[in-house]
């Protein structure tokens, strides 16, 4: 049986997952000298799957902090000409109804961005030493030994032992799994049809915005936006009561995640909006199906063993999982200085994770009630045949998403805070 690790001397971290949040998770980490992070990877290859992602200004501001520019620059995200978070336009007029405002971003670098996955992963590869990357790594088991370590267990037969082991493997998160099996996805009754394609496809169509734009409709919504490097994206989907049969066949079951879907769905479903969004999905060459998955309930603790956290395995978003490396970062180095001659206790390690968990739960715990307040919202509408009003759309777009305290949240502010409230305890 292989076995994989190194330097003994140092705190052994394991990463599972090389998507966004595990990688920034990894270069958060390797800016301490005594912590020595290996990265694992079912895949046999390094390339994001999905389509485009949207990083708001916490997560840039927590990149940048990370000293990581050159990912967040316009050679890799894509930013509209106007300093406004969002804009929503009628779906049959093509009239900007609804503007989302920023409160407190002042920094062009922290606008809102919109990059391709495939385009941040690679930007984010050149700070982590490949080396330091296992491929073809599917866990298979994780336990925390009588040592206070964690062994790991590989598909291939090889195996791992970490000091610490972070789960950033996604929703379906095999970390996840080992520690928390009875934890609860449920399809939110959402099937999204996401196509990337050249810009120039959209040339000849008058009046697409430069900016990137959400068009809302009464039953579902469209969304477009330049990306980096001469690249569109369009976003569709459908709502569905997540409980009915045919729905489940068709959109959950039968829409497995980044599969290729017939793009008669997509220009169907917008064939009687406005002129813009219908030829915008006329000219989109091909999608693919994103089935939305959300965490049933919150699970009381992010801790196991004493030695084990997740990260991006609660699917909260590529902004959220920044902020979780950055808050994890600065709980280790709470309990382990860089200046440390030693590797941190048990102690200390349980420590840093609760301080971690302190700072970070309670966030996401809102962001799922949220969730869960608009999932049950459109499902009863759906079930119930209730049709929102046009007076309604347009008065829910002037209200706008009001989600400041998310887009804006100050990690570093909530870290402190769960740093002092420790030290009083």
């Amino acid at each position: 049986m292989g076995s994989l690790g190194k330097e003994p001397g140092l705190l052994q971290v394991a990463i599972v997952g090389t998507g966004i949040a595990g990688l920034t998770a990894a270069i958060a980490l390797r800016r301490h000298p005594n912590i020595n992070v290996e990265l694992y990877e079912k895949a046999t290859e390094l390339k994001e799957i999905g389509a485009s992602i949207t990083l708001g200004p916490n997560g840039l501001r927590t990149l940048q902090r990370l000293g990581l520019e050159d990912c967040i620059s316009d050679k890799v995200g894509y930013r509209g000409p106007n300093p406004i978070s969002r804009f929503y336009r009628h779906w049959k007029t093509n009239e900007i109804i609804g503007e989302d405002f920023y409160e407190n971003v002042s920094e062009p670098l922290h606008y809102t961005a919109r990059f391709h996955r495939g385009h941040l992963q690679q930007a984010f590869l050149k700070h982590v030493p490949r080396d330091s990357i296992h491929l073809k790594k599917r866990l298979v088991s994780a336990t925390v030994d009588s040592q206070g370590g964690v062994q790991m267990q590989f598909q291939d037969g090889s195996s791992s032992r970490a000091d610490i082991l972070i789960g950033a493997d996604g929703i379906r998160s095999g970390v996840r799994t080992a520690f928390a099996p009875n934890f609860e996805l449920k399809w939110s009754g959402h099937t999204a049809f996401r196509g990337i394609f050249d810009a120039s496809l959209v040339d000849s169509i008058d009046g697409v915005p430069l900016d990137s734009t959400h068009w809302w409709g009464p039953d579902t919504n469209f969304f477009a936006t330049r990306l980096a490097q001469n690249l569109f994206t369009v976003q569709g989907g459908i709502y569905a009561d997540p409980e009915d049969p045919v729905a489940i066949s068709k959109f959950r079951d039968g829409a497995p995640w980044d599969q290729e879907a017939n793009i008669k769905i997509l220009r169907e479903k917008y064939l009687d909006w406005n002129p813009v969004v219908k030829s915008l999905a006329n000219v989109t060459p091909d999608i693919r199906y994103y089935p939305n998955y959300f965490c049933g309930s919150s699970l009381p603790t992010w801790i196991f063993g004493g030695r084990v956290t997740f990260g991006g395995a609660f699917a909260t978003g590529g902004s959220l999982a920044i902020d979780d490396a950055y808050a994890l970062y600065r709980a280790l180095l709470s309990v382990f200085p860089e200046t440390a001659t030693e590797k941190p206790s048990s102690e200390d390690i349980l420590r840093a994770l609760k301080l971690y968990e302190d700072t970070r739960r309670p966030h996401a715990v809102k962001l799922l009630k949220v969730v869960h307040v608009n999932n049950e919202m459109k499902t009863r509408k759906i079930i119930t045949e209730t049709q929102e009003t046009d007076e309604e759309l347009r008065a829910r777009a002037k209200r706008g998403s009001n989600t400041t305290w998310l887009h804006e949240h100050d990690v570093v502010k909530s870290f402190e805070e769960a740093l002092a409230a420790s030290s009083r305890a």
